[in-house]
C-alpha cells in the first residue's frame, strides 16, 4: 500500500518513525515550509521535514495546499492511503486522492475535543482521562468516522507538555494498527456521536490569564493546560508572572481573590482565590528564567497583603 504522511510538527515524529519501521510504502511526505526560527531567525525545516530527509524520502513543503503544482505532484505519487498527524485541514481536492481515503491521528476521545488544542483543553477542563483516536477525515473538523481509540488516564500533576509527549507515543501505536488494518482490508469503522463533541480551538496568549474570581483547583488546571504554551500568568505591579506549577493547600477561602496570604523566603508564595488557597511551585518574572516562588520572593520584594491581577 502507498502512503503519503502529512505532518510537521515534533508530535508527529514517533507516527512517521513507527509507519518507516513497520516497512510500508511511504512515497512521499508532505510538511510545513521552512520558517524563521531563533534568536538568527534562520530558516529552519520542520521536525518532520529533518526526519523525512534523514530517509531520503520524496518531501513536499506547500504553503498552499490547493496550489496547482502541488495538487498535481501528489496525484504523481498515487497513494492508496493518506495519512495526517498534526497538520492543516485539508481542502477537497486532496482528499479526493487516495483511492483508500485519508485517516488522521487526534489527541483526544472524539467526539470530544475536537479542534487545534485537544490536549491544553482537556487538563483545562479538569478531565481525568483522555486519549488519542483514528478516523476518516471529511470535509468537517474531527467529525470523520472513528476507527480506533485508546483512553488515557491524566496524572494529577500532568501538564499539557507531559502529556503530548505520552500522547505522541501512544498515538504512534495507535496509528501502526490502524494503517496495518486499512492494509488488510479489515478496520472498524463507525460514526461519530452526535452528543458529547466539545470544541478545542487554539490558544490564544490571553487564555492563559488567571482569573483569581476562580476557585484554587479551576486556576491549577489552567496552570497545567497552558503549561509550556501559553503559559498560565497575572500582573503584579505592571509586570507579567508567569505560574507553571502549583499546589492546592485548601479548599477553604481566606482573604480575597489574588491576595498574597504568605511570602515566606524559606517556603515561599500562597495566593487566595475565589475558592481555596494555592501554594506557588514554581514562577517566571517577565524576561527571566522560572524560578521557585521562595526565591521570587527574596529576589522582588513580595508582601503578604498585596493583590495580584489588576
Amino acid at each position: 500500500m502507498r502512503l503519503v504522511f502529512m505532518g510537521t510538527p515534533e508530535f508527529a515524529i514517533p507516527s512517521l518513525e513507527r509507519l518507516i519501521a513497520d516497512g510500508h510504502r511511504i512515497v512521499g511526505v508532505v510538511t510545513g515550509p521552512d520558517r524563521p526560527s531563533g534568536r538568527g531567525q534562520r530558516f529552519t525545516p520542520s521536525p518532520v521535514k529533518e526526519l523525512a530527509q534523514s530517509h531520503g524520502l520524496s518531501i513536499l513543503t506547500p504553503e498552499d495546499l490547493k496550489d496547482r503544482v502541488f495538487l498535481e505532484a501528489l496525484r504523481e505519487m498515487r497513494p492508496d492511503l493518506i495519512v495526517v498527524v498534526a497538520f492543516r485541514i485539508l481542502p477537497p481536492e486532496v482528499l479526493a486522492i487516495p483511492s483508500k481515503g485519508t485517516v488522521n491521528l487526534h489527541a483526544s476521545l472524539l467526539p470530544k475535543y475536537r479542534g487545534a488544542a485537544p490536549i491544553n483543553w482537556a487538563i483545562i477542563n479538569g478531565e481525568a482521562e483522555t486519549g488519542v483516536t483514528t478516523f476518516f477525515i471529511d470535509r468537517g473538523v474531527d467529525t470523520g468516522d472513528i476507527i480506533l481509540q485508546k483512553t488515557v488516564g491524566i496524572g494529577e500533576e500532568e501538564t499539557a507538555g507531559e502529556l503530548h509527549d505520552r500522547l505522541k507515543v501512544i498515538g504512534a501505536d495507535l496509528l501502526s494498527r490502524t494503517v496495518s488494518c486499512i492494509a488488510r482490508g479489515d478496520f472498524p469503522r463507525r460514526p461519530q456521536s452526535l452528543e458529547g463533541a466539545i470544541k478545542a480551538p487554539k490558544l490564544k496568549k490571553d487564555d492563559g490569564r488567571i482569573d483569581w474570581q476562580k476557585s484554587a483547583q479551576q486556576i491549577k488546571y489552567l496552570i497545567r493546560g497552558t503549561n509550556p504554551y501559553p503559559g498560565a500568568f497575572t500582573h503584579r505591579k505592571g509586570s507579567v508572572l508567569k505560574i507553571h506549577r502549583a499546589v492546592v493547600i485548601s479548599v477553604e477561602s481566606s482573604g480575597r481573590p489574588g491576595e498574597v496570604i504568605r511570602a515566606d523566603r524559606k517556603d515561599g508564595i500562597t495566593v487566595a482565590t475565589g475558592r481555596g488557597l494555592l501554594y506557588l511551585s514554581e514562577v517566571q518574572p517577565e524576561g527571566r528564567r522560572p524560578m521557585s516562588s521562595a526565591e521570587y520572593v527574596r529576589g522582588y520584594d513580595v508582601r503578604e497583603g498585596e493583590v495580584w491581577g489588576k
